[in-house]
């Protein structure tokens, strides 16, 4: 897992910037219900009028108010503002005023002179209730606020009488007013103010209409912008999230690839073919869709539930019980479906692994399936892979269905009931309705954070069992490595191989498939092993380019210990033609020219000469520039062995090694192609795995292998003589007089 963690290094940067601009994201989206709530509240049932201090307020309505003003806040009053009145102005200054506030034409206003947010905080605490008083006595209501057996002459200006009461008096019936205020909300307050100072505003002329309208287009071209710098830091997000995910499935893809290549063969028995290209397709799509939804959620998801709770907290603190209990079901919701789910995310990854088996297995042998009829058994293996991976999918998807519609009932019931306990919050004056709507979205909000959340953990576990697939595939050290102080070949010595006491067997294997193998293969000689069945031929072969190590013992190629090399020098020495012929989708000459990186056309021409393919190059039209299918399916077998060899010739080697690498080889080319190779291979040490005694007649030397022991060694008359296993291998294919001719 830290492999593939640190496949997300280069990304650091991107995935900074993600975060910064989820985070600004978020923070615009939790400003949006502030704003709608602005709208409902002061642009719509305030007129636009956000403070109790009013901007302009006639002089005689000033005085009425400070009445109920202590001397301290009257001071503050006084200091933030201006009283306005034609004889103290210049006659510009009374010109703009004028336009400004038309009533001044009638008498003298207080125009407030401060903008600071905190002394306009102060004076909407200092109007609150003097303001409330004033309005109650202007609307005959004065006996409400005024002293037990205290009255107010008839036709007589109260506010002329107030004023000349001692101030223990106005003291006096200013704290009888808070008692009997004190158990209004303070958004009854804030409302009466307000629609006290709209009268007055009105009175003086200012047009509370444009007032309205113009703080309605104020607050929607915010939350405008506010949308769309939102909307562009997710398109942001999923550009670069997209773009993180993209580069994390190349670099894992990539380190795949390389770490396979590495393998020895050791390691190709623990993963299947199939399973290697389930964990390099599928399991790396399953983290890239993981990578791409986490770099959107899983900052943002988290910002904005704690930020949701903050700020619908912020509106009314007594409504949280429904936010807890939302969040309780989820969570609740969440737990009981991942709890069903995870077993099957577990299995599906399995499950696409054996169709991929099966699908692989009937393509690749559908020849052989159709020459046996046995079309219906193959569906039948397909048929079962398919609906057990088709079962499977179909539970996770019902599950994630019904997890939809339960996630939008609790969000609906939430809705439902925030609207019922806001109504009668709204109702009793202890919340505003811009608040109750603020709450509703804040709280929708919330809910979809963890919806989101919970779709990272439904994809989560899919996605881990993929990392660990991966993980598994990367973390597996190959068997085989270079030295960590290689030694280097002299050109002293070349093509030179040795096995000396040499003993193998398969890894966890119990018995040795070669034991007790000496013999020496010299430069400009040719070393045949034969052997019957299973007597450990090509296991012998495939240990000198090292695709498996020696068990004991020890092979030395120009004196040196292949394991005391590196591989890449090791096999730069050998062309290797293997049992099964390989090729790759492309044309004649670059399959030919496959292991050599810089050639001319002369080297290729000889290397099919060589391998007898110069008549079926010639058969064909384009030549050498006849295009080979994936596996070399539309050449046969025959020619496949031979461009296998021609490609093992041009690299111009000083080992061959020929894996049964003439069995598809008619006689006569055969023969043909044995004598043209006698002649390129001439200084070099050449190895064949035969099966035909007919191939290894005028081998230099062959090799009797029977059970992975070494019965015999020598040249063929030689061990027509002595080696009674050769004898009957050879005597099975051709006749005593062919054999001693």
């Amino acid at each position: 897992m830290l492999k593939l963690i640190k496949s997300l290094k280069p990304f650091a940067g991107s995935i900074a910037l993600i975060f910064v601009l989820l985070l600004g994201s978020a923070i615009a989206d939790l400003a949006l219900p502030d704003y709608m709530s602005r709208i409902i509240n002061v642009g719509i049932q305030q007129n636009g009028i956000t403070n109790a201090a009013p901007e302009a307020i006639r002089s005689s309505e000033m005085d009425k108010i400070l009445i109920f003003v202590s001397a301290g806040d009257k001071a503050a009053v006084m200091k933030n503002y201006q009283l306005l009145d034609k004889a103290s102005l210049s006659a510009g200054d009374y010109d703009k005023y004028a336009a400004s506030y038309p009533g001044l034409a009638n008498g003298t206003l207080y125009r407030l002179t401060t903008d600071d947010k905190t002394e306009i905080a102060k004076l909407n605490a200092i109007f609150a209730k003097p303001m409330l008083i004033t309005a109650y006595i202007e609307s005959g209501e004065a006996g409400k606020i005024l002293l037990p057996g205290q009255t107010l002459p008839p036709g007589v200006d109260p506010f002329a009488v107030l004023a000349e009461l001692p101030a223990s008096q106005i003291e006096a019936i200013r704290q009888n007013a808070d008692t009997h205020l004190a158990g209004l909300p303070p958004s009854v307050i804030t409302q009466s103010d307000i629609s006290y100072v709209s009268g007055e505003y009105r009175a003086i002329g200012i047009n509370v209409d444009r007032m309205q309208i113009n703080y309605m287009i104020t607050a929607g071209a915010l939350m405008l912008l506010l949308t769309l710098f939102s909307a562009s830091c997710s398109v942001a997000v999923g550009f670069l999230a997209a773009l993180v995910a993209a580069g994390f499935g190349r670099t894992t893809r990539r380190n795949i690839f390389t770490r396979v290549e590495n393998y020895s063969n050791t390691e190709f028995d623990k993963f299947s073919t199939a399973s290697l290209i389930t964990r390099s397709t599928n399991d790396i799509q399953q983290i890239q869709l993981l990578l791409v939804i986490l770099l959107r959620i899983v900052f943002y998801a988290p910002i904005m539930g704690v930020g949701g709770i903050i700020k619908a907290l912020g509106q009314d603190v007594s409504m949280s019980w429904i936010i807890a209990a939302a969040v309780m079901a989820l969570l609740a919701l969440i737990g009981v479906v991942f709890v069903i789910a995870m077993p099957k995310f577990r299995a599906i990854q399995k499950q696409v692994d054996r169709l991929n088996l099966v699908t692989r297995e009937m393509l690749t042998g559908l020849m052989v399936v159709r020459a046996f009829n046995t079309q219906k058994f193959e569906e039948g293996r397909f048929e079962k892979a398919n609906v057990d991976l088709t079962k499977t999918t179909l539970f996770i998807n019902r599950v994630m269905v019904f997890m939809m519609p339960a996630m939008m009932l609790i969000m609906n019931g939430v809705v439902l009931l925030i609207v019922w306990v806001g109504a009668h919050q709204v109702d009793k004056g202890a919340m505003q309705v811009g608040n109750m709507m603020a709450f509703m979205q804040y709280s929708i909000m919330i809910i979809f954070a963890f919806l989101m959340v919970s779709f990272v953990f439904m994809m989560l576990p899919r996605a881990t069992v993929s990392a660990q697939r991966i993980a598994e595939v990367l973390e597996t050290e190959p068997n085989i490595n270079n030295p960590e102080k290689p030694m280097k070949f002299t050109p002293d010595v070349k093509g030179l191989v040795e096995f000396r006491n040499v003993g193998f067997k398969y890894p966890d294997a119990e018995d040795y498939v070669l034991k007790d193998i000496s013999f020496m293969a010299k430069p400009g000689q040719t070393t045949a092993i034969i052997g019957g069945t299973g007597s450990g031929k090509s296991t012998l072969i495939n240990l000198v380019p090292r695709f498996y190590d020696v068990t004991e013992g020890k092979i030395l190629v120009d004196k040196l210990d292949i394991r005391d090399v590196t591989q890449r020098d090791l096999r730069d020495k050998i062309g290797y033609v293997p049992q099964k012929a390989s090729l790759f989708s492309g044309t004649i000459e670059s399959n030919i020219a496959y292991g050599k990186e810089t050639y001319d056309e002369a080297e290729v021409k000889q290397a099919v000469e060589t391998a007898q393919l110069t008549e079926f190059i010639l058969s064909s039209e384009q030549g050498l520039a006849t295009p080979i299918s994936q596996g070399g399916k539309n050449v046969s077998g025959g020619q496949k062995q031979r461009l296998a060899i021609a490609r093992a010739l041009i690299k111009k080697p000083e080992i061959y090694i020929f894996d049964d690498s003439f069995s598809a080889i008619d006689f006569k080319t055969d023969a043909s192609l044995r004598k043209a190779l006698k002649k390129e291979t001439g200084n070099a040490a050449v190895l064949i795995v035969a099966q035909r005694i007919n191939t290894v007649l005028d081998a230099d030397q062959i090799i009797v292998l029977e059970n992975g022991r070494m019965v015999g060694k020598g040249t063929h008359k030689e061990l027509m003589q002595n080696c009674q296993v050769y004898q009957e291998l050879a005597l099975s294919q051709l006749s005593r007089e062919e054999l001693m001719s």
